[in-house]
C-alpha cells in the first residue's frame, strides 16, 4: 500500500499537469512555467464543481478532467516536455517528503490526527458520495454516513478540494483513507511551488530562494494542521499563493484580460474550498489592484480590467453560491465560546511559523527561547516587508495583504474559526520572516546568516517536536473495517458500539451503520432510558434489545469486557480487532426478556437469585409455550493492573492494556516478555491486545515498561494519554458459550457469574 505514496502523487502531478498546460495555451502563454501545476489544481477544483453539482453529471468527472489533460499535454507539444526549473521541482519534492514523513517512517499507509479530530472521517464521507452523486442523497438509508451527509451537503458545504482528492483516488484504486495523506502533502508541495514565485522577485540566489522557499511551506501551525487533516487550510494556502503570483500581471502594463481570468481561475477555486467567504482573503489584495489600476491606466481600463476579472469569476463560482453563501458549522463562526477541538484561542504569534510544541493547541515549554525566536521572526517580518515598499516588490506586497484579512477574521471570529485563519496565514508570515533574514545578508553577510540559520531551525524544530506528537490511525483496524464493509455490503441496517467515526461513515457505509455514540439517525436507546454520549463505547448489554433488534448486523470491537450480543446473534466474522454478529434476515421477534450481568469493569457478574426467579415468573406470567432460560457464559477477568496477577487455575490467557500508547510498550510476566505494541491510540473503552501466555495456578508478577520518545512519528508528544487496566482473559473453554435452563429450575444459575440470561421459547 506504501506504493502508493508514489504513484498517487504522480497521478495527481500528471492531471494538474496537462490541465494547467490547457490553461496555459488558452491564457495565451501567461503562465510561469512553476505555476502550470497550482493553476492546473485550481481547474480541477472549478471543473469538477460544476460537473459534481448535479447527479446526472457526477460520475462523468474523472473521465473528462482526463480528457482535459490529454488535450492539454498534446496541443502543448513539445513545450509540454521542456526540462523544469531543477531547483523548484527539488524544493517541492523536499517540502512533499517533509509533510509525508510522519506517515512514511511508520511503515504502513495509514494517515494523522487520529482521535484529535474526526473531521477526516467527513472528509471521506462528502468525497465519497460527490464523485458518485454529486450533492444529491437520493437511495440512502438512515444512517451515520447519511447524518453526515445531511448535514454537510444538504447545507451547501463546499466541496471543492476533495475534487483532486478523489479524482486520483478514482485512477489509482483503493480505498480514500489510504492516499488522503499523500494528498495533503501534494498540496504542501503546490504551495511551495507557488512561494517559489513570490519570493523570487526578492531573492535571486536559487539556493538561497529554494532553502527560505523549503522552510516558508511548512510553518509550524500549518504543519501541525495537516497532522490532524486540515486539508481546507492546506487548499486554502495553495490558491492564496496563486493568486498573488497572478495579480501583478492582472494590472501591469502589459496586462491582457486573460491575466484577469487567470486570477478569477485561482479566486473561483479559493472559493470552491472555503465558500463565497474565502473572497475575504483576497479582499485586501484586489483593493489594492483596483488602486494600482486607477493610477496606472485610468478609470476605463480599470473598470475594464475589473469587469473581466469579476464576470468570469461569477460564472465559476455558481456551484458554490447556488449551493449555500456560508458553509455549515456546529456553531456560530463570530461566536466567541466556539473552540471546537482547541484548548482555547490560539497565540496570534503563532503565524510566525515556529512554535516548538508537540501539539499546536498547547503552550511550548521552552517559553523563554520561543520568545526570543518569535520576537527575531518578527523583527525580519518587518525587514521584508519594507525592503519590499522600497523596493515596489508588488507580488510580496500583495502576497503580505493577506494578512489583513487574517488580522480581521481573528478579530471577529470565533477561536475555531481564528485558528483556521491563523494557519492559513502562516506561510505568508513565514515567508516574510525568511526572506527578512535572508536580505539582511545584502547588508551584513555573518548576521543575515545567523539569522537565517536560527529562524529556519525554529521552524524546523517545531516540527520534529509535531512529527513526534503525530496520532498515526491504527492502520492494521481500519484496513480490517475496510475487509468488513466491503464483505457484509448490503446487509445492513449495521451497528458499531464503540465510538469510530472512520467506520460508521466511511468504511461501513454500505452496511448503513450507526454509532451507538455519534450523529444517530435512530436513537439507539439504553436500558432505563436516554443515549450514549459523543465518544461513548456502549457495550450490547446497555442498549435496549428491542431497539438493538432493530439492527441486522453487529461490527464490535474485540475487548475482554465485551458482552456476547443476545441470543438472536451468531458469530459470522471473527478477526483481530473486530467480530461480526448477525441476527437472522427478517427477524420478527419476539424480543427475549433479559436480565444484563456485569458492568464498567466486568462482562460477568453473579446474578441476584430473587432478580433471576422474578424473570421466570415473568415468562410465566405471559404463559409463554417452550419457554427457558438462556444464559450466556463469560469466563472471569484478571485484573492485573497493581501489577500482581492471580491466577485461580492454569491455562492460555490473553493480555489487554486499556487506554492507548505513543511510543512502545512491553509486557513483561514473571520477568517474560510476552508481548509489545507501538504507537496504538484508542478511543474511550477500547483496549489493545498485548500477546498471550501459559499461566499456572498462583501468583504471578506483571510489569508493563514503556518507551519514552524515540526517532519513530508519534513517540513523543503532549498531553500522554492514560493507560489501564491490564487485563488478562482465559482463552478457549466455554467462553460465549449458551446453556439452556428450564424455568421451573432457576436456581441452578444462582452463584455463577454469567454474562447476560434471557428468557426465550422454543417453537
Amino acid at each position: 500500500m506504501l506504493a502508493a505514496w508514489a504513484v498517487y502523487p504522480l497521478l495527481l502531478a500528471a492531471l494538474c499537469g496537462g490541465i494547467g498546460l490547457l490553461v496555459d495555451l488558452l491564457s495565451g502563454r501567461r503562465l510561469p512555467g512553476t505555476l502550470v501545476l497550482p493553476a492546473g489544481l485550481a481547474a480541477i477544483v472549478v471543473v469538477g464543481q460544476f460537473t459534481t453539482w448535479v447527479e446526472a453529471t457526477a460520475q462523468l468527472t474523472v473521465p473528462l478532467l482526463v480528457g482535459l489533460a490529454v488535450l492539454g499535454a498534446g496541443l502543448s507539444l513539445p513545450w509540454c516536455f521542456a526540462r523544469p526549473n531543477p531547483w523548484a521541482l527539488a524544493v517541492a519534492l523536499a517540502v512533499f517528503c517533509v509533510f509525508a514523513a510522519p506517515v512514511v517512517l511508520s511503515g504502513h499507509p495509514t494517515f494523522t490526527g487520529y482521535i484529535k479530530l474526526d473531521d477526516t472521517a467527513t472528509w471521506f464521507a462528502l468525497t465519497d458520495r460527490v464523485m458518485e452523486h454529486g450533492r444529491s442523497l437520493d437511495g440512502l438509508e438512515p444512517s451515520t454516513y447519511r447524518a453526515a451527509l445531511d448535514f454537510n451537503l444538504a447545507g451547501g458545504y463546499p466541496v471543492g478540494v476533495f475534487i483532486p482528492f478523489g479524482t486520483a483516488q478514482k485512477l489509482l484504486g483503493g480505498d480514500l483513507a489510504w492516499v488522503f495523506q499523500p494528498y495533503l502533502c501534494f498540496l504542501a508541495a503546490m504551495l511551495a511551488l507557488g512561494l517559489w514565485e513570490i519570493l523570487g522577485t526578492v531573492l535571486r540566489r536559487p539556493a538561497l530562494r529554494a532553502l527560505t522557499v523549503f522552510v516558508a511551506a511548512q510553518p509550524a501551525l500549518l504543519f501541525g494542521y495537516a497532522l490532524w487533516g486540515g486539508v481546507k487550510e492546506m487548499g486554502a494556502v495553495v490558491f492564496v499563493a496563486l493568486a498573488a503570483a497572478l495579480a501583478p500581471a492582472a494590472v501591469g502594463p502589459d496586462a491582457r484580460r486573460t491575466d484577469a481570468v487567470l486570477l478569477a481561475l485561482a479566486a473561483a477555486a479559493l472559493v470552491g474550498v472555503l465558500s463565497l467567504g474565502g473572497l475575504i482573503w483576497l479582499g485586501p489584495m484586489l483593493l489594492a489592484l483596483a488602486v494600482m489600476a486607477l493610477r496606472g491606466a485610468g478609470p476605463r481600463a480599470a473598470a475594464g480590467q475589473a469587469l473581466a476579472f469579476a464576470a468570469p469569476l461569477v460564472v465559476l463560482v455558481l456551484p458554490v453560491v447556488s449551493s449555500g453563501l456560508v458553509p455549515p458549522t456546529s456553531s456560530p463562526l463570530t461566536d466567541a465560546h466556539a473552540e471546537g477541538n482547541l484548548n482555547g484561542p490560539l497565540q496570534a504569534v503563532q503565524a510566525l511559523g515556529i512554535w516548538p510544541s508537540g501539539d499546536f493547541r498547547f503552550h511550548p515549554d521552552a517559553g523563554i527561547a520561543t520568545a526570543v525566536l518569535i520576537a527575531l521572526a518578527a523583527a525580519a517580518a518587518l525587514v521584508a516587508l519594507w525592503f519590499a515598499w522600497k523596493g515596489r516588490r508588488t507580488m510580496l506586497l500583495l502576497y503580505a495583504s493577506t494578512l489583513i484579512a487574517a488580522a480581521a477574521i481573528v478579530a471577529i471570529g470565533s477561536p475555531w474559526a481564528g485558528g483556521k485563519a491563523l494557519a492559513t496565514a502562516s506561510p505568508v508570515a513565514v515567508a516574510l520572516v525568511l526572506a527578512g533574514a535572508a536580505l539582511l545578508l545584502r547588508a551584513d553577510r555573518l548576521t543575515g546568516t545567523v539569522l537565517l540559520v536560527v529562524l529556519a531551525g525554529g521552524v524546523l524544530w517545531s516540527n520534529v517536536l509535531a512529527y513526534g506528537g503525530a496520532n498515526l490511525a491504527p492502520y492494521d483496524q481500519l484496513a480490517e473495517l475496510e475487509r468488513i464493509g466491503e464483505e457484509f455490503a448490503g446487509q445492513g441496517p449495521a451497528l458499531m458500539s464503540e465510538y469510530n467515526p472512520y467506520g460508521a461513515r466511511h468504511f461501513l457505509r454500505d452496511l448503513d451503520a450507526e454509532g451507538a455514540s455519534e450523529l444517530r439517525v435512530r436513537q439507539v436507546p439504553l436500558r432505563g432510558g436516554g443515549t450514549a454520549e459523543k465518544g461513548e463505547w456502549v457495550d450490547t448489554d446497555r442498549i435496549d434489545p428491542a431497539a438493538l433488534l432493530e439492527f441486522r448486523t453487529l461490527v464490535l470491537r474485540r475487548s475482554p469486557l465485551r458482552s456476547r450480543p443476545p441470543s438472536p446473534y451468531s458469530l459470522v466474522y471473527s478477526g483481530k480487532d473486530y467480530e461480526v454478529w448477525q441476527r437472522p434476515e427478517g427477524f420478527a421477534g419476539p424480543v427475549p426478556e433479559s436480565l444484563a450481568l456485569g458492568g464498567p469493569q466486568a462482562a460477568a457478574s453473579v446474578p441476584d437469585c430473587a432478580e433471576v426467579a422474578g424473570l421466570g415468573q415473568l415468562a410465566l406470567l405471559h404463559q409463554l409455550p417452550g419457554a427457558h432460560f438462556l444464559a450466556a457464559r463469560h469466563a472471569p477477568v484478571l485484573d492485573a493492573t497493581d501489577g500482581e496477577l492471580r491466577v485461580p487455575r492454569a491455562g492460555v490467557y490473553r493480555a489487554w492494556l486499556g487506554g492507548s500508547v505513543r511510543g512502545s510498550v512491553a509486557l513483561w510476566v514473571d520477568g517474560r516478555q510476552i508481548g509489545a505494541a507501538r504507537h496504538q491510540l484508542e478511543n474511550e473503552g477500547g483496549f489493545i491486545e498485548l500477546g498471550e501466555t501459559r499461566l499456572g495456578a498462583g501468583t504471578h508478577e506483571a510489569e508493563l515498561r514503556f518507551g519514552g520518545a524515540d526517532l519513530h512519528p508519534g513517540s513523543g508528544g503532549f498531553p500522554r494519554p492514560g493507560t489501564g487496566p491490564l487485563l488478562f482473559a482465559p482463552m478457549g473453554g466455554e467462553e460465549g458459550e449458551l446453556v439452556a435452563v428450564p424455568i421451573a429450575e432457576s436456581e441452578r444459575l444462582c452463584g455463577k457469574p454469567w454474562d447476560w440470561i434471557e428468557v426465550v421459547r422454543t417453537g
